[in-house]
């Protein structure tokens, strides 16, 4: 390998580094102060830059915000062939081990209904593809009717809320909502799998 070749290497992997810094940092800032209170000048004052030297990685502090929501999205990732009702109920449980991740993703999603907000965009298209492979989880668990009735496609949007809502009935009062077992109560109440 020449020189410039592992110079070049090098700087990709410390800039790789200094941006997954920089968005723990943002995440933070978020967590901390909401997306209208966080400031470009905050994040880069936490991981010691000016906010000069924090716009050659994030040009904007929306493209900063965006950055951050597909980084935590990436921590979830799955194929969609693999998850099941029962890895839902796991991953209820690992959020409940990372209160200020669960809490940021709140914020912003309680932020993003408004119109103008920067990661609207992204919440309308996360929440698109999120319904549609609750549906595929459902209609490969229960087929085409779910015990109740209802279809996946009708069953897959009150999933959804039932995760979201107990995350911020969690995030209000985590003494009082035991955030995995009530979505294990949730899952029992969708009903057992014909045989």
């Amino acid at each position: 390998m020449s020189y410039g070749c592992y110079m070049s290497t090098t700087r990709a992997i410390r800039g790789a580094e200094r941006r997954a810094e920089i968005l723990r940092a943002a995440l933070e800032v978020i967590a901390e102060r909401g997306y209208r209170g966080a400031s470009l000048g905050a994040v880069a004052e936490r991981v010691g830059l000016t906010q000069q030297g924090l716009l050659h990685y994030f040009p904007t502090k929306e493209a900063m915000l965006v950055a951050v929501l597909e980084e935590r999205d990436q921590w979830d990732a799955m194929p969609d062939s693999h998850w099941r009702l029962d890895l839902l109920a796991s991953l209820v449980d690992y959020n409940s081990m990372r209160a200020g991740i669960v809490q940021t993703f709140s914020a912003l999603l309680g932020e993003s209904v408004t119109e103008e907000h920067p990661a609207r965009d992204f919440f309308t298209g996360r929440y698109e593809n999120v319904r549609a492979n609750m549906v595929g989880i459902l209609r490969s668990e229960y087929g085409e009717r779910l015990p109740s009735g209802l279809t996946p496609e009708r069953a897959a949007p009150l999933l959804v809320a039932v995760m979201d809502g107990l995350q911020y009935q969690w995030l209000l009062a985590p003494e009082k909502v035991d955030m995995a077992g009530a979505f294990r109560d949730f899952l029992t109440l969708l009903g057992e799998k014909e045989s």
